[in-house]
């Protein structure tokens, strides 16, 4: 990978599509462009446990937000050109909201609230 390639890049529990703007091992800067997966609600160190002292909210990176990345969770993205941002970070929630939907539970239920408090602020009402 060179500086300017797209990449897939996993960043704490999102995955994202953007630019390598510097490689400098063992990290690299990337310049997001797309959301692939939206961020994981709750404690990771308590994954899909509701009654923790702490249940974080994980925001998206926004549009063009630089990100230290660990090369090693950098792969180069097949597409020849990045999603729209919007249009991605839309799917991305979207998929998220339906997967808590289906988990259902009480980290489920925990989940869903805050992604459509996130979906207010991404969207509006």
């Amino acid at each position: 990978m060179n500086v300017g390639d797209l990449v897939v890049a996993h960043y704490k529990s999102g995955t994202y599509v953007g630019e390598l703007i510097q490689l400098e091992r063992p990290k690299a800067k990337v310049r997001m462009l797309a959301v692939l997966k939206h961020p994981t609600q709750g404690d990771l160190h308590h994954p899909m446990q509701a009654d923790v002292a702490m249940f974080h909210e994980r925001r998206a990176l926004a549009y063009r937000e630089v990100a230290n990345v660990f090369a090693g969770e950098l792969a180069p993205y097949a597409g020849e050109a990045a999603p729209d941002y919007k249009e991605s970070l839309r799917s991305a929630l979207e998929a998220e909201i339906e997967a808590m939907r289906s988990l259902g539970g009480a980290f489920g239920e925990r989940a869903l609230q805050q992604l459509e408090q996130l979906k207010k602020d991404y969207f509006g009402s």
